[in-house]
Order: C-alpha cells, then sequence, then structure tokens
C-alpha cells in the first residue's frame, strides 16, 4: 500500500491557528510537502518527514539559546517562513505575524507585540537592510535576541552594519531539501555534516529531506547513502572548508562564470562590490557573451543619495562600467572585474524573498526591455 503524501502547508494567508495546527500535525507524523524556491528554474515538491522537521527546529534552538517566540516576516509556503511555525509551535508558542507586506513600520509594530522571549525572527538579506537604513528599524531589530538571515548571501558590509548598531545577526545556509537552514555562521548545526565533492557542497544529517515527489530520478542523482549509512544531499553550491571545518560559500556551481577560459565565482566579486560607497546591494550573473562565452555582469542598486551613472569621483555618484572595472582593479584579478554594469532602483525578487537570477540574466541579455513584472525594478 502506497504510503499518504505529506500535506503542503496553508495559504500563507490562513489564520495563525490554522498554520499552528497544520504544523502540530507535520511533527506529530504527517511531515510536509514544500515547493523551492525556483531562483534558478523550474520550482520543484520536496517532501519533508516530521523527524527532519523536528531535527532541525530543535537543532536552532540549541543554536539560538532556546525556544522562542518567533516573528514571521516571511511566506509560509517555502521553507523559511514554514519553519518559523514549526519553530513556535514546538516551543509551544504563537508567532506574531506582519499585518501586510514587510515595511520597516510593519515590521516595528509586530516586533512591539512579543511579550517573551528569546525574541527570534528569520528574514532575508534585502528585509535587514530595509531595516537598517531607518532609525526605527535599527532599534525594533537590536530588541531581538537574534536575527536569522538566509536566502541569499548577506554582504559584509551590512553585517557590519547591523554589528554596529547591536543587532544579533545569524547567517543560515541551507535549501528546503535540508528542512531549511542548516548551517549557521558558516558552523553545522548539531548533527549536520559538511562534506565537498570538487568544490561541490555536500550535506547530511537527520534534517534531510525525503524525496523530490514524482522525481525517482532527481531523487537518485541528489540523494544518497553512504557505505556507513550516512545521507548525503548534493547541493547546486560550490564552497570551501578551512581547518576547523567552517564552510565559506563561492556561489552556485550552475553561476559560476566561464568567461574568455578563466572561471569566475560570484560571491567573491559581489563582496568586492559592495565594499563601493555608491553600491547598496550586487549581484553577479554569467550572461551570454558572442566574444568571451560569458561575461560577467554586475547588477547594481544604489544608495539612496546616490546620482545617475557617470564617471565623476564623487562617492555619490553612480559609475559606469569603465568605472567599476577601475575601482576594482587592485581587489580582483583582470578577468573576475565586470563587463557589464547594470543600475536598477531594486533587484527583482521571488515570493521567498531570493533575487530572481533567471529574469535578471534574461534582462541584462537585452531579451527583455523591461522589468515590468517586478515593480520597482528598472534599467
Amino acid at each position: 500500500m502506497t504510503a499518504p503524501l505529506p500535506p503542503e502547508p496553508p495559504s500563507p494567508d490562513s489564520d495563525v491557528a490554522d498554520l499552528l495546527r497544520a504544523a502540530e500535525q507535520s511533527l506529530a507524523g504527517a511531515g510536509v510537502t514544500l515547493t523551492t524556491s525556483g531562483s534558478t528554474g523550474q520550482p520543484k515538491s520536496v517532501a519533508i518527514s516530521a523527524d527532519a522537521l523536528h531535527a532541525s527546529a530543535t537543532a536552532t534552538a540549541e543554536r539560538v539559546g532556546g525556544h522562542g517566540h518567533w516573528l514571521l516576516t516571511l511566506p509560509t509556503d517555502h521553507v523559511a517562513g514554514w519553519q518559523v511555525v514549526v519553530r513556535s509551535a514546538l516551543a509551544g508558542t504563537v508567532p506574531a505575524v506582519l499585518d501586510g507586506p514587510f515595511t520597516v513600520e510593519a515590521f516595528v509594530t509586530a516586533a512591539a507585540t512579543i511579550t517573551g522571549g528569546p525574541r527570534l525572527v528569520s528574514l532575508v538579506p534585502t528585509q535587514l537592510l530595509r531595516l537598517l537604513e531607518h532609525p526605527s528599524g535599527r532599534a525594533a531589530a537590536a530588541d531581538f535576541d537574534a536575527i536569522l538571515v538566509g536566502g541569499a548571501a548577506l554582504p559584509a558590509t551590512v553585517l557590519a552594519r547591523a554589528e554596529a548598531a547591536g543587532i544579533t545577526v545569524l547567517r543560515t545556509y541551507g535549501m528546503t531539501e535540508t528542512s531549511g537552514g542548516c548551517v549557521y555562521d558558516a558552523t553545522p548545526l548539531r548533527g549536520v555534516q559538511v562534506a565537498l565533492d570538487e568544490g561541490r557542497v555536500l550535506l547530511g544529517g537527520p534534517v534531510l529531506a525525503t524525496e523530490y515527489l514524482g522525481d525517482p530520478a532527481l531523487t537518485a542523482e541528489r540523494f544518497s547513502t553512504d557505505s556507513t549509512g550516512q545521507r548525503w544531499f548534493r547541493t547546486d553550491d560550490v564552497g570551501e572548508l578551512d581547518g576547523d571545518g567552517r564552510l565559506r560559500l563561492l556561489g552556485r556551481a550552475d553561476d559560476v562564470i566561464n568567461t574568455g577560459g578563466f572561471k569566475v565565482a560570484p560571491r567573491p566579486v559581489e563582496e568586492a562590490l559592495t565594499q563601493l560607497p555608491q553600491v547598496r546591494e550586487a549581484l553577479v550573473l554569467g550572461v551570454p557573451d558572442a566574444e568571451w562565452g560569458q561575461r560577467v555582469t554586475a547588477v547594481l542598486v544604489a544608495h539612496p543619495d546616490a546620482t545617475t551613472p557617470n564617471t565623476s569621483s564623487s562617492n555619490t555618484a553612480t559609475p559606469d562600467t569603465a568605472a567599476v572595472r577601475d575601482l576594482l582593479r587592485d581587489q580582483l584579478p583582470a578577468h573576475a572585474l565586470p563587463r557589464q554594469v547594470v543600475w536598477l532602483e531594486a533587484l527583482p525578487l521571488l515570493p521567498s524573498g531570493k533575487p530572481d537570477r533567471v529574469a535578471l540574466r534574461t534582462f541584462c541579455a537585452g531579451e527583455d526591455g523591461t522589468m515590468d513584472s517586478h515593480p520597482g525594478s528598472r534599467a
């Protein structure tokens, strides 16, 4: 007899009581089916067991100082938001919920309703950046015992601003297939194993999902069991491990840019770009190019006080491609310098809060002249 499929979560618009009941059923044995963000392609349905959900939520509580009171800011049909509900159900608490979409004002108002502790919240980098840019947001964020930030790389400059404001940030790495974040500040949670296979990151432990629903071939390709009985998930990411077993991510394997015979990892280029005083956010892509195979393309969002693109030496002027290359020559090898720089008012985001790389790559390749599907994002 075929086992019943784990149910999907209720609609993100559901009452918090309905969300908590569904989370309790997931932990009681039903598990859950969640959809990946689809940030680089077709979303996939992932079955996660009750044991994996429990292992993830328990390990997170250990890392953040105990089961606590959460603020829900992310959609619950994706793993980061759903895990906030699961952690709350396991803690026996009711998460505070934003009234409407994420804004600084909505965050401050919802945060004020949390009366117990530890006070905890999960954010994506863009949300944290918005809070840092407003005094009331900074103050509200600093009142949390821990802020988990994941879904995309957190620039070092943003982390430094958060720390200077007295905000406790934990950078998380994980995905739907690992029940959410399973590596915090480069260190695995309890029970989680990290290994590398020719640079590709492998994750193992009790937090792993069961399978891709309806796709046994992909399940066999990405999930495996070694001779010791340890299960592993082969991620799309490349990284490095230091002598203490700490993981440094270099980017997604399929995002590594092959330009003129050289390979460029986007993450170090993004880190260099966000050090520039004019740059608020940066995302680096490989875009098809007739001469180079792929060209290194930097999609940038300017600080609010920056002016229109030019080659002025002013710190508040947004530099063009030639100027960006000049500014980075002492930090990056020549082949890693951007050959295309695109300034947008905002990065287009998926519902999960991750940047929409597919839309950006298409836009930068010149196949689509507008970003109208993502209001606020224009060249």
